[in-house]
């Protein structure tokens, strides 16, 4: 059910999700889970890090299917969630895979690598029996072959940091987002300014995706901003919904407009 009343809406994001993070998490899903009914899309990785293979941790796989059948939605995100392809041969890829993040898998693959992970990545949801509609990859850093590889794909969206875009095509859904950097006091100091300033401009938008990670959720400052910023935005009458229902949501009304 994807139909809602109000014209503001709120998507909140867990990234980063694996049996290594679920610890880091869990506190905050439960926080969720007492205000009532807000569905969650679910960022999962298969293999975090080439540690964390989800065939290994059936009691995660099980948790994650009572998520999805209370609501909540899966997303794809990356394979590994690492960049441990060759060395970077100029000095914007070796800043953005070196600098910037570490963990850009996508980043720089050529169309054939991103088409295996992401076939790989669909059949482990198919075995499990979990609905995929969406794609997100690590650090919202796309090569073109992954550009490509998706356009061949049954998969109906993906996103970067400003944007859901709809697939085959690309079509591109304005949907900002708040995010930290959280590793550190004085990121999160910052993190917090600019995040305040971003929600009072986004007061009136359609939507506010709220995307989390877990090192957000290791700190007690973060972890606070996270749950009375949700809670705000559901006092101010935003309506939480999952991403794919969202985008289904804009659709609808796109076609009654037309």
């Amino acid at each position: 059910m994807v139909e809602s009343m109000s014209s503001r809406h709120l998507l909140l994001v867990l990234h980063d999700v694996a049996p290594s993070t679920w610890g880091d998490y869990q506190p905050f899903v439960e926080a969720v889970d007492a205000l009532g009914h807000v569905p969650m899309t679910w960022l999962v990785v298969p293999d975090f890090h080439r540690q964390n293979d989800l065939q290994a941790h059936p009691a995660f796989r099980h948790m994650l299917s009572a998520r999805v059948a209370r609501g909540d939605e899966l997303a794809l995100h990356g394979y590994f969630h690492c960049d441990d392809g060759p060395k970077a041969t100029n000095p914007r890829d070796w800043f953005m895979r070196r600098v910037y993040t570490h963990e850009g898998e996508f980043y720089a693959l050529p169309r054939s690598a991103a088409l295996k992970r992401l076939r790989d990545g669909i059949e482990l949801f198919q075995r499990c029996n979990w609905p995929l509609q969406g794609f997100v990859a690590p650090a919202w850093l796309m090569s073109e072959g992954t550009r490509q590889a998706l356009r061949e794909l049954p998969l109906s969206y993906t996103s970067d940091a400003r944007h859901l875009y709809r697939l085959p095509d690309f079509t591109a859904v304005d949907a900002p987002g708040l995010v930290w950097s959280a590793r550190s006091a004085w990121r999160r100091g910052i993190s917090k300014v600019v995040s305040d300033r971003r929600e009072r401009r986004w007061l009136h938008a359609p939507v506010i995706r709220l995307g989390l990670h877990p090192v957000d959720m290791r700190h007690g400052f973060s972890r606070t901003y996270w749950l009375q910023t949700l809670k705000r935005l559901l006092d101010e009458g935003r309506t939480p919904m999952t991403k794919v229902d969202w985008l289904t949501l804009q659709r609808q009304q796109e076609e009654r407009v037309a």
